[in-house]
Order: C-alpha cells, then structure tokens, then sequence
C-alpha cells in the first residue's frame, strides 16, 4: 500500500520545496499556484482517482458473472490514467485490480506478459490485452450492459 503513495508524496513534497523557494523570493501568488499544481499532479497519479480496487480473485468471479472486463493498474501508471480518463463515467462498470495491492493480480499481468508487470492489462472473456485502445475497451464495456 505504501508503494501507491510514493509518486504522489514525492510530487507533494516536491511541491512544498518548490513553494517554499518560490515564497522566499517574495512571489506568494506563484508560490500558491506551484503548490495548487503540485497537489493535482500528487492527486491525478493517486489511487483516489480510480475506480475502488478489488483482489484478481474477486476480479474474475465478478467478470465471469457479469461479462465485464478486469482491467490491472498500477498508480502512477500515465498509460492507466488515459484510460481511466478517457473510460469516464463507464470505468466504474470495469473491474478494477491495482497490482501493487494484490499480489495474485501482479502474477497475473505478469502470466500475460513474459513475466513483466505492463499495465493497463485488461481482460475479457478471459484472454488479456495489453494496454489496448480506451475507445475499444469502452466498447466492451457498452456490449457487457
């Protein structure tokens, strides 16, 4: 779970430093503005964008219950966050499975591609895709509802 958190706590810190230098200089608009932008990178690269994670096991009883895709992440990942973003509203409807937190949905991805943690790796109907089009796992998702 601390792994998640290290790219946002280092962006924040980055941040605080960044702000702080820039507050010395007497300029406290811009100061404001660096730690506003460091916040929203700290919090776009965070797990609290995402869809709530599940474990892979919970993951593909879900899928093969619903028809709905299992999609693997990790947070940090700028491959999973255009996804994420470009899913919108229809990424809650997805299974979602942070690697970081389960170990079985790392082995998993890492089954699916030579051994190597590559994400987003989703799956449907049990046959993965690595880091697919947003606009044809969105399609999957349509045709699961």
């Amino acid at each position: 779970m601390t792994r998640a958190w290290t790219v946002p706590a280092l962006m924040m810190g980055c941040g605080v430093v960044v702000a702080a230098v820039t507050a010395s200089d007497g300029a406290i608009g811009g100061a404001v503005t660096l730690l506003v932008l460091f916040a929203l990178l700290a919090s776009v690269h965070s797990p609290l964008v995402f869809p709530r994670s599940i474990g892979a096991e919970e993951a593909r009883r879900r899928s093969a219950a619903d028809g709905r895709p299992v999609i693997y992440w990790r947070p940090g990942c700028v491959y999973c966050l255009r996804l994420r973003f470009r899913l919108g509203r229809g990424a809650g409807r997805a299974h979602w499975v942070d690697i970081w937190r389960d170990a079985a949905g790392a082995a998993e991805v890492g089954a699916a591609n030579g051994g190597n943690e590559t994400v987003p790796t989703v799956v449907v109907a049990g046959r993965p895709h690595v880091n697919p089009d947003p606009a044809w796992v969105h399609e999957r998702l349509r045709r699961s509802a």
